[in-house]
Parts: C-alpha cells; sequence; structure tokens
C-alpha cells in the first residue's frame, strides 16, 4: 500500500533534519553550531479504515485529519451469533 490518503491525497514531502550542537547565545553560550544536515521524508499520519465507499465495505489508508474532520463514514462491525 502506498502511503497517501484515499481522500485528500496527502503524500509524503521530503525536508531536511538540521543537527545542532552547543548552547544557545541567550542561554550564555557561544552560540549553536550546525553539525549536519541530512535528507529526511515527512510522512502523513495515515490510519488504516473499515469504511462505507459506494455502499460496499472497503479497508482504506486515511490521514487524521480527514478522520476528524469527518469525511470518512466508518463502517459498523455486525456481531456474530454467539454459538452453544
Amino acid at each position: 500500500m502506498s502511503k497517501i490518503c484515499y481522500i485528500c491525497g496527502k503524500k509524503p514531502v521530503a525536508g531536511r533534519q538540521i543537527k545542532r550542537r552547543g548552547l544557545a547565545k541567550k542561554k550564555g553560550g557561544v552560540g549553536q553550531r550546525i553539525t549536519g544536515i541530512s535528507r529526511r521524508r515527512f510522512l502523513p499520519n495515515l490510519q488504516t479504515v473499515r469504511a462505507i465507499l459506494n455502499g460496499r465495505t472497503k479497508r482504506i489508508r486515511v490521514c487524521t485529519k480527514c478522520l476528524k474532520a469527518g469525511k470518512v463514514r466508518k463502517a459498523t462491525r455486525i456481531p456474530k451469533p454467539a454459538t452453544p
């Protein structure tokens, strides 16, 4: 499964991670120095959800922003009858 939201199409974006060392000037130090910059990916917070699509239940990957906004109608599980 790809890391893309089924509803809004949110996907991973590229960025950088900056490593710093030293005490900040406002805390009494000589300032922070950058000791390394590495590439990284910011991944969306995707959750696998059983949703109702076109009247049928389907498992889709949806970002939490769409879940909180109520853009997904969750499917309810029908409990199986207990067997004696």
